[in-house]
């Protein structure tokens, strides 16, 4: 029983010194992290709504073109279908019940802002990293409480509540053993009850009528990863990694909620891209193709992402940088990048060959 407890308090501390982190929300306790200056508000862009209508197959494929015959004969690749689910997914994720409110912040809530939810956001990192979570239980997790956020209003006192209990449904939802109840209100230093985060968890399944599932930028990372790192100079596990970073940063930015996933996903192969190869342009026919996206439609999300990497925006949200320093990770978050990219990666890059 000693030997359980030594064990046990190291990880129990880990807890708590993660619940500090988002005390000034709870009111629980001092401010133990800098403050943010208010993230800047981009202008919106709002999708049009398009509904999940079953189309008829075109006879031009794009996404076929890019497959290698490896790939085709990968299992895990489903290059037989690879062009059908691609048009499935594209649809599902301008799916209005499945998209938050581009600025659900100044329209909705009164009392949280963009600072409180990149605190929150990095503290879940914190916290699946903590549970050994798969990366899309964080994605689903933030996915919920941007759609929840879009949907009620408010306090900053329960955005906790709220973080704990999407990372509940996310477990439940993407994981094998997801952890307990008990294990999501001890890590927030039961400054919530079993019964606040069980409620909280029915309010957020029937404001989000029980539509759990969709695209995240991790669904459509998986795939354009597999083209994106062809001609880069380092290992396919080094852009995998470095794509994954960037990918999590992007979580942290309330500007970022407006873009769709797939468009998040697209922007973070072109700036890894970039980073490792700053000198070849970082886009091209067989991206395009795969993608459907231009370097010209990508360059605002891009610039956005940059300046997250260079701390240029949320340099105070620490748990994803030191998340990605260690060795696992082959020490991505210290990649060596020029500060700014060149205008001309906008441009054409023989896309429309």
């Amino acid at each position: 029983m000693a030997h359980q407890e030594n064990r046990v308090r190291p990880q129990r501390e880990a807890k708590k010194r993660a619940a500090a982190a988002l005390c000034e929300l709870s009111g629980a306790a001092k401010k133990k992290r800098a403050v943010l200056g208010d993230l800047t508000n981009l202008p919106n862009a709002v999708v049009p709504p398009e509904k999940p209508k079953v189309k008829k197959r075109k006879v031009e494929k794009p996404t076929l073109t890019v497959i290698t015959p490896e790939k085709l004969n990968d299992p895990q690749f489903c290059g037989p279908y690879v062009s059908d689910i691609y048009e499935y997914l594209r649809r599902m994720e301008v799916v209005p019940s499945k998209r938050p409110l581009p600025d659900y912040i100044q329209k909705v809530q009164r009392d949280v802002n963009a600072n409180m939810r990149g605190i929150l956001v990095d503290w879940l990192v914190e916290v699946a990293e903590e549970h050994k979570l798969v990366s899309d239980t964080l994605y689903f997790c933030v996915s919920y409480i941007d759609r929840y956020l879009s949907l009620n209003a408010l306090s900053k006192h329960r955005l906790q509540l709220l973080g704990v209990s999407s990372m509940l449904i996310a477990s439940k939802y993407e994981e094998i053993k997801p952890p307990e109840v008990e294990e999501f209100c001890y890590i927030t230093d039961n400054t919530y009850s079993k019964e606040e985060v069980v409620n909280m968890e029915a309010d957020i399944l029937k404001s989000l009528k029980f539509e759990l599932g969709g695209p995240t930028v991790k669904t459509f990372l998986r795939r354009f990863t597999t083209v994106g790192q062809e001609g880069v100079d380092n290992s396919d596990l080094q852009f995998e990694f470095l794509s994954g970073y960037l990918a999590e940063l992007s979580l942290l930015d309330y500007s970022c909620v407006k873009f769709l996933p797939s468009l998040v996903a697209a922007s973070v192969v072109f700036l890894a891209r970039f980073m490792l190869s700053p000198k070849t342009h970082p886009w091209n026919a067989m991206l395009y193709q795969l993608t459907r996206y231009r370097p010209a439609d990508l360059k605002e999300c891009v610039l956005n992402i940059l300046d997250l990497y260079l701390s240029r925006r949320g340099g105070s949200l620490r748990a994803v940088r030191e998340k990605y320093k260690d060795h696992k990770f082959k020490c991505v978050a210290i990649t060596p990048t020029p500060p700014e990219i060149p205008l001309s990666f906008f441009e054409f890059g023989g896309t429309d060959s």
